[in-house]
């Protein structure tokens, strides 16, 4: 790998010398070089311009671009339904009978079978969803908008642990639950929003960071942030005690309550730093069960993508690694923009749940310094003197040095209609990398 690496990087070198001729050391700076670090600074520099802000809650059809009847959402890159695993399955047939659409699962299959049901990926519709990440047009999003205005970014609503939607259990008491918060406890919160100041999600996931999560698979004290900031309002807004009581304990009683608008917030970071000409930075991470997927900066809306891997971790009694499904989710978005495995640092306490030790949730975090282009100015690591979290993965360090990302993660078993098994840790394949490096070297016209 590093050999077919180095002789690409010489003959970039050879073919951006000024001169056109073979004159320069190999090694020394390129202005073709030069040209790729001043678009990543471009980009990197936009995505901490973003001020993302929790400004409410919506039906998702009535505020997802391009989301219509008909359609669902789901967490990763582009799939077609026969290659669909097992979770995603599930989900999908859960979103069927939730929306009304299939009396049970084999009606669900059958549709989805005759092509009457459209699917497409969040990403593509400025969403995103952990897990399966389905979404229908039915369900309650949280509406996350750049405080600069004119960008939102939206997300679904998220369900906990356990037998729930997003990990591909679609059975009655799973819809129950669903329809109880996108119906009742969501549009409450919606409104308890609207009842004072958006909250600001950047500010709210740095101090998050200072308080033990590293924003993705630990999220226990932002989800008590959001308490603390939306907790008063509740009251104030809420028809009776009792719809008051069940939005409180949602937020102070699943701790994954947050991930969802960070999520958004996240993509809203994410996007800004797309679409810069020449920049080799990693602007999406997702995976949809199936194949894992990136997006680069300066390569447009291009999918490059593999097959997904297995997780490693610990897995809840009763299963182990032959129950698991390959890693799925839109939550690497949160790895994407330097949360997650990349501020593992600042969460010792998250190798509880997802394997390992406390040594080498600081030692994920350093090694993550050594692909990334820049530190956020934003997300601080107390345990590493405040420095900022490493941000702006460079697919040519990733491909030079032969580390892949750290991905934290959960486990969904391989079956629809199971759920989640397990948590823990993941490196995506070096393929989408590699091929992402040769298509940045032809678009910048280096190699034909």
């Amino acid at each position: 790998m590093s050999g077919v690496l180095r002789h690409e990087l010489q003959r970039c070198e050879r073919a951006t010398d000024a001169g056109g001729g073979g004159g320069r050391h190999v090694g020394a700076p390129s202005s073709t070089g030069a040209a790729i670090d001043e678009a990543n600074r471009v980009a990197v520099e936009r995505m901490a311009a973003v001020r993302p802000l929790l400004a409410g809650v919506a039906r998702a059809g009535d505020v997802i671009p391009g989301l219509r009847p008909g359609m669902l959402l789901h967490a990763g890159p582009p799939i077609e339904w026969p290659r669909a695993s097992g979770p995603l399955r599930g989900a999908v047939i859960g979103a069927l009978i939730y929306e009304g659409m299939a009396a049970d699962a084999a009606e669900a299959e059958a549709l989805m079978a005759r092509g009457e049901v459209t699917l497409e990926p969040c990403h593509h519709h400025s969403a995103v969803g952990p897990m399966a990440g389905v979404t229908s047009p039915s369900m309650a999003v949280w509406l996350v908008e750049d405080a600069a205005g004119g960008r939102c970014a939206y997300s679904n609503v998220n369900e906990g642990y356990g037998r729930v939607l997003r990990y591909g259990a679609y059975a009655p008491e799973v819809l129950d639950r669903l329809r109880r918060l996108n119906e009742e406890v969501a549009p409450l919160l919606g409104k308890a929003i609207g009842a004072g100041e958006a909250v600001d999600l950047r500010a709210l996931v740095g101090e998050a960071l200072h308080m033990g999560d590293e924003g993705h698979n630990r999220n226990r004290a932002g989800s008590l942030l959001l308490l603390r900031a939306l907790g008063p309002r509740v009251p104030r807004v809420a028809p009776d005690a009792e719809a008051a009581a069940a939005a409180l304990d949602y937020l102070g009683g699943n701790a994954l309550a947050v991930l969802n608008p960070l999520m958004a917030a996240c993509k809203l970071i994410a996007d800004a730093g797309h679409g810069v000409a020449g920049s080799t930075l990693v602007s999406a991470m997702a995976r949809n069960g199936t194949d894992f997927g990136i997006r680069v900066s300066g390569l447009g809306d291009r999918w490059l993508t593999a097959p997904s891997p297995v997780p490693d971790g610990l897995y809840f009694a009763g299963y182990g690694p032959a129950d698991a499904n390959p890693d799925i989710g839109d939550s690497t978005i949160t790895e994407t923009v330097g949360l997650g495995a990349f501020a593992m640092a600042a969460a010792p306490a998250i190798v509880t749940f997802v394997g390992g030790s406390p040594e080498e949730a600081v030692g994920a975090t350093l090694e993550m310094y050594e692909i990334t282009v820049a530190e956020s100015p934003h997300f601080t690591i107390p345990q590493l003197g405040f420095r900022g979290t490493p941000t702006g993965i460079d697919v040519r360090k990733v491909v030079e040095l032969g580390i892949t990302p750290r991905i934290n993660t959960g486990i969904a078993h391989r079956e629809a209609g199971v759920g989640q098994i397990g948590a823990g840790l993941v490196r995506p394949p070096m393929g989408p990398f590699v091929e992402a490096l040769k298509a940045s070297a032809t678009a910048l016209g280096i190699v034909g």
